[in-house]
């Protein structure tokens, strides 16, 4: 029997792989916090015999701004067969939520113990499917195509990780495969793309009691924009003709006393569509609302507040064609284990939004999660453990066997 014959026979360790993920959700690593889930990753390799010289970390942490305890860990194999390289990739970071969470399981389902917090399946399923593809290869000496790995920090706060990633570690990948999300059937081949703003407002101190009519007030300023925007319908789902997105004005800051007139505000907002010209459009209309707004509000002596506007990218939007490489082989390595790829765009940001935007083409599958970010998260065991074959296929290269 070839070496090629006895690979695909292998199939996952389920007992194995549901202890690792239990064990590895029950570990705290909130952003900028991941060097304890970093350190049992690294640890667990060491353990299955992998060299430490290939165990790598960069710097992203160190140009993060939160900082951070640790940068992206990336593990890169030479491959013991031919073809083109593969990278299959998680985030470590959990939301803070799942602080406290202890595993237990509970029928088909994996919550956590305490009401009070998430469970961190929201990734830590996705770290242990591409750790588990790993492990099985090193324990089971299986053959496999150049492969890299990689597991991301501060996916959680913006995808800061990702962002600053060192991609020369990453040997220069074909194929990249993310593991962040539900039901294994799931390809994802596009995200939407997320800009944010920054408003300052600067009105005009004065006594509230005694003279409020020598101020200017920037939470009127604020209001007025904020209901010219939700008027004209661009607040929250914006739908112009065959353009959707959306917008939200998430953080309002000001003000010290009630007394005061209040002098200053400042306005943290965000606008999301997979149109960039048309995410552009709405921050342009943020902003004419605001400037609109300052000048609409005067003092008894006639003058004005002022408005600054800053806008930056987050992430931009990607779609993957269906014909992707990273596509056609997810979709292969799905059908083997007997589900029904579905394609999907997701609304929300991903890794792979700036994996793509490097130059790697990156599709998002499942791995079993579910009502993520609450106290009701739980991890599907059926979807993961399907999503660890999958990813096993893909890390040996015998989807299509």
């Amino acid at each position: 029997m070839s070496n090629h014959s006895t690979e695909t026979a292998i199939k996952v360790n389920s007992k194995k792989a549901l202890q690792l993920v239990t064990e590895l959700m029950a570990i705290p690593g909130k952003s900028g916090e991941e060097a304890l889930i970093a350190a049992e990753i690294k640890s667990r390799l060491l353990k299955a015999g992998l060299s430490e010289t290939m165990i790598q970390f960069d710097s992203a942490h160190k140009k993060s701004p939160i900082g951070g305890q640790t940068g992206n860990m990336i593990v890169k194999l030479p491959g013991t067969m031919r073809g083109p390289r593969r990278l299959l990739m998680a985030h470590m970071d959990t939301v803070p939520l799942c602080e406290g969470a202890e595993p237990v399981k509970k029928g088909d389902l994996i919550h956590s113990k305490s009401e009070l917090t998430a469970l961190g399946a929201d990734d830590r399923s996705g770290c242990s499917v591409i750790l588990n593809a790993l492990l099985t290869i090193l324990e089971h000496n299986l053959p496999h195509p150049p492969l890299s790995f990689c597991w991301m920090v501060q996916e959680e706060i913006g995808l800061v990780g990702v962002r600053l990633l060192t991609t020369s570690k990453l040997g220069k990948p074909r194929m990249c495969f993310n593991w962040d999300g539900k039901l294994s059937d799931m390809v994802c081949i596009g995200a939407t793309g997320d800009s944010g703003m920054l408003i300052q407002i600067q009105g005009i101190a004065s006594h509230a009691g005694a003279h409020p009519e020598c101020g200017v007030s920037a939470a009127v300023i604020a209001s007025r924009a904020i209901d010219d925007l939700y008027t004209n319908g661009w607040h929250g789902l914006v739908i112009k003709g065959k353009n959707t997105g959306s917008s939200n004005v998430g953080v309002i800051e000001g003000g010290a006393a009630t007394n005061v007139v209040m002098p200053e505000l400042t306005i943290k907002a965000e606008a999301r569509s997979h149109n960039p010209r048309f995410r552009q459009k709405i921050l342009d209309e943020f902003k004419k609302a605001f400037l609109k707004a300052a000048k609409s509000v005067k003092n008894s002596d006639g003058k004005q507040g002022s408005v600054s506007f800053e806008s930056y990218l987050k992430y931009d939007s990607f779609r993957l064609p269906e014909q992707e490489p990273a596509v056609q082989t997810a979709r292969l390595a799905i059908e083997k284990q007997g589900g029904q790829p579905e394609l999907t765009i997701a609304n929300g940001g991903l890794d792979a939004n700036w994996m793509t935007a490097h130059g790697f083409p990156t599709v998002t599958l499942g791995c079993g999660q579910q009502d993520i970010h609450t106290t009701s998260e739980t991890l599907m065991i059926d979807e993961y453990l399907k999503a660890c074959q999958i990813g096993l296929l893909l890390a040996t290269a015998t989807e299509s066997a």
